[in-house]
């Protein structure tokens, strides 16, 4: 049943970032976990200044589920250049997930990745972000908006998956981090380089998808997350156990 709702969660989000019409989202307050993986996946996004917005599902045992992790990852291999240092910009987008990075504003979602430059905007009174965002839907329209083409990803493979691990390891030992905590990085890890893939490989987003599913189930089979979910559910705060 949960694979069934992840999956149907994951082909929504799809759905929005493959629609035939124009899909603006308008977020605001707290956009937290799935609320952040849909605006992600929007064609544009009309951001209230005040929004806390990120990808905080580590707090309670589990990994981004909903197309998070795959759209990070996605979004990091873009900006790969041919002599860029491939693995820091990887490593900055990792950090941010497997910390639980919270931007305090629209505008350090920017700096975050969760937002786009050039894209995406910020609607300084929320009295007028509805209106705004409905005005730049009907725009995307008018301009003869067109249904997007499925993207294709650049997965680093195991070379990058070694740097993850020294990097985990190395925070376990100065005790920054839990051993459940390390756990779910690693398993994030592995989603972000593709897996088991010996080589830089170019895939699928749904093979990423299946990836982060998977992954995500995984980690619901684990005693210290069930503790983390419940935790949450009766305290409102996460465990760190």
């Amino acid at each position: 049943d949960l694979n069934m709702a992840i999956a149907y969660f994951q082909k929504s989000m799809m759905r929005v970032r493959y629609s035939s019409i124009p899909v603006v989202v308008a977020p605001h307050g707290m956009t937290l976990g799935g609320g952040c993986e849909m605006t992600m996946h929007a064609d544009r996004v009309v951001a209230a200044a005040e929004t806390y917005i990120g990808l905080v599902e580590v707090g309670v045992g589990v990994i981004p589920g909903g197309g998070g992790t795959k759209e990070m990852t996605l979004r990091t291999s873009r900006e790969f250049q041919n002599d860029d240092v491939k693995t820091n910009r990887l490593r900055d987008a990792f950090m941010n997930i497997a910390m639980g990075k919270v931007a305090t504003s629209a505008y350090e979602a920017f700096d975050m990745g969760i937002l786009e430059q050039h894209k995406d905007i910020v609607a300084v009174n929320r009295n007028t972000q509805i209106s705004q965002a409905k005005n730049v839907a009907l725009l995307l329209a008018e301009q003869g908006y067109t249904q997007p083409i499925e993207q294709s990803v650049k997965v680093l493979g195991k070379e990058a998956l070694g740097m993850f691990y020294v990097g985990t390891d190395q925070m376990l030992a100065g005790k920054f981090i839990s051993e459940h905590d390390k756990k779910i990085a690693d398993k994030l890890a592995n989603v972000m380089v593709g897996g088991n893939l010996s080589e830089p490989t170019v895939v699928t987003e749904q093979y990423l998808l299946n990836l982060e599913r998977e992954t995500f189930l995984q980690l619901c089979g684990e005693r210290k997350t069930l503790e983390r979910i419940q935790y949450m559910l009766q305290k409102g705060k996460p465990l760190r156990n």
